[in-house]
């Protein structure tokens, strides 16, 4: 089937029918393009779904001249903003990654227009689009972060396995369990970990009659406590110091708990807590979980009473600096926050290690996992800090416009045909419950999302999937109304459910937008939905929207027919296009690029697939 603009692209190894002027343009669409998960403007705040600037930016490079003006409606942590800066004074990297695409591009710099419905990414995106002077932001930094170590330091001391002072990097706690048999209380550490090489197992051992079953037959045990900043009696779980992680001068060291860590713990909690703690009831929907969340009904039951008091102190500082420069200080300890500062932070247990890594929250979700770590968050923030600065360096004194609006994209505030160009990733159906996963940084910034047109499917806002196609239509509809003529949109997306690629699709035929071109973005680290979802889709599919009328239907296509050729045409490329996900990309494309509804759900494909490969059909080594 062949569109308005006289094309065929089913995969690269196939012929290409295109006009002059449309081939540079193959290249964004045909290949699998790269998308980086490093450097620092991606490294600065971690948000979830986010795609490198540096990537976009080859998007809007392509697409647009000098001067031109770049709308994004799910705009998130601005990166829409950022790469169109970056087209100003590319890196060497950009110019040779558009060198080698072929792209015909003229470097320059260009204006944006974001508008992003939650608090927490509109905060993100103005910040980094509109940075302090990257010096100016260290030394207030350091001056904050050097005054607070100053008084409250002690509360991270520990001595090492000699007796020697030194300071905590990081503590390993535990929740208390009940055997079954001999009914003692044991903790996790105890009955499920050992180290050397490190395991963490599934299977509960008690270590005081050895009895063995599954840890979901075992009881977590909890207690009352009275919260001291709402005077509630709140049920929590028993957790204990499992081990302690320190380093003294610069010799690292662990060991376990000893009665001076019990005895610090005491002090700690002998001191007040600062006014600044967002007493804020936390308005549960879709990650809710009565196991893990128990008793954890306010934000501030989220943190460690230690790491409760140094963060606030913190941020009560940051009060002290105004506009641009206050708000950068924000951001670096927002930074920090929700992925390190609270209980959310875990182990994890590697193959070939002799201990247990520690890594930071589950984005994407508020998971606490039942060996929750607590971090000294003045070593993190410290080695934070640079990264942070060398954002701010690389955006700060370019010239392009940037603005950035707390608003839905339902309905924009902006003229008929006075975009150049759109670039946007909206929320893939009911994957992250955006609003929710950022309640812990809104509340400290005092700014919330109104989530009534977040664009979701979600059973606690009562919105389904014909919900969700009625909210994506209207905002399509306002990028169609706000595009130039010749305007185009680029849209990247990611599902593995049929019905809610065919809500997109009939979103945008009804907004009068129909897909021109499609491919997929190569992203080189998934998400953690991505990576562990069943069925989840590893590369997103990218579709070029364009205003041409779309044309007649023809019959369709035939399913299985499609999934062999394309399964066959994998054979001549490289392995990444030869494995399960990115086929699925590629088969939804075909029929998105034929304006047919997409027939099966990933799920389906990859049985679909796997039998396939069994019999020595497609694609041997996946």
């Amino acid at each position: 089937m062949m569109t308005a603009l006289t094309r065929q692209v089913i995969h690269k190894n196939e012929l290409v029918d295109k006009t002059a002027s449309e081939l540079p343009l193959v290249a964004l669409y045909q290949n699998a393009l790269p998308a980086k998960r490093t450097g620092p403007l991606y490294g600065a705040f971690p948000y979830p779904t986010k795609i490198s600037p540096e990537t976009i930016a080859l998007y809007i490079a392509a697409h647009t001249k000098p001067g031109a003006t770049i709308f994004d409606g799910f705009a998130g942590s601005g990166t829409t903003g950022l790469a169109a800066l970056l087209c100003e004074n590319p890196s060497e990297d950009l110019r040779n990654e558009a060198a080698r695409l072929g792209l015909r591009v003229e470097w320059g710099a260009r204006d944006a227009v974001l508008y992003e419905l939650g608090a927490l990414g509109a905060f993100i995106g103005k910040t980094l689009t509109n940075p302090p002077d990257a010096e100016e932001f260290q030394r207030a930094a350091d001056h904050t972060l050097n005054e607070v170590e100053k008084e409250f330091g002690w509360i991270y001391r520990a001595d090492d396995l000699n007796g020697k002072r030194g300071a905590i990097r990081h503590i390993v706690w535990s929740d208390v369990v009940r055997c079954p048999s001999c009914q003692l209380a044991a903790t996790l550490w105890d009955s499920c970990v050992s180290l050397g090489p490190a395991r963490i197992e599934s299977q509960f051992t008690c270590p005081f009659c050895t009895h063995m079953t599954t840890l979901d037959t075992v009881e977590r045990i909890t207690d009352q406590f009275s919260d001291e900043l709402t005077g509630e009696i709140v049920e929590r779980r028993v957790r204990r110091i499992a081990r302690i992680y320190g380093i003294t001068g610069k010799k690292r060291w662990s060991r376990a708990p000893t009665n001076s860590d019990l005895e610090l713990l005491d002090q700690v909690a002998q001191e007040q807590i600062p006014e600044c703690v967002p007493n804020l009831i936390i308005p549960w929907g879709d990650l809710y979980r009565s196991g893990y969340h128990c008793g954890m009904s306010r934000i501030h039951h989220f943190y460690t009473r230690r790491n409760l008091i140094a963060f606030s102190r913190l941020w009560e500082r940051a009060s002290t600096f105004q506009g641009a420069l206050g708000d950068a200080i924000r951001f670096w300890l927002l930074s920090y926050n929700a992925s390190h500062a609270t209980i959310m932070t875990r182990v994890v247990a590697k193959s070939g290690q002799k201990d247990l890594v520690v890594t930071s929250a589950q984005p994407g979700v508020l998971y606490v996992s039942g060996l929750p770590v607590e971090k000294n968050l003045f070593h993190g923030l410290r080695r934070k800090l640079s990264t942070i600065a060398n954002a701010f360096g690389t955006i700060h004194g370019r010239q392009g416009n940037v603005s950035v609006h707390q608003k839905s994209s339902c309905v924009v505030d902006l003229p008929d045909s006075s975009i150049d160009y759109v670039f946007t990733d909206p929320p893939f159906g009911g994957n992250i419950p955006y609003a929710e996963i950022s309640l812990l940084n809104d509340a400290w910034l005092g700014q919330f999302t109104n989530n009534t047109e977040e664009v979701i499917i979600s059973g606690s806002q009562n919105k389904t999937i014909a919900d969700y196609q009625q909210l994506m239509t209207a905002t399509l509809s306002e990028v169609n109304r706000i595009l130039k003529p010749d305007g185009k949109a680029t849209l990247v997306f990611h599902s593995a459910s049929a019905d809610i690629w065919n809500a997109l699709q009939a979103a945008y035929s009804d907004a009068r937008l129909n897909v021109e071109y499609a491919g997929v973005l190569d992203k080189k680290q998934g998400s953690f939905k991505q990576v562990t979802t069943n069925g989840a889709v590893r590369g997103d599919p990218v579709l070029l929207l364009g205003k041409n009328p779309v044309p007649d239907k023809q019959s369709e296509d035939n399913v299985w027919i499609v999934a062999e050729k394309l399964n066959r045409a994998a054979l001549k490329l490289g392995p990444s296009e030869q494995t399960a996900e990115r086929l699925y990309s590629r088969f939804v494309n075909h029929f998105l690029e034929n304006h047919q509804k997409v027939p099966l759900n990933a799920s389906e494909f990859y049985r679909w697939h796997g039998a396939q490969q069994t019999a020595g059909v497609v694609c041997a080594g996946r």
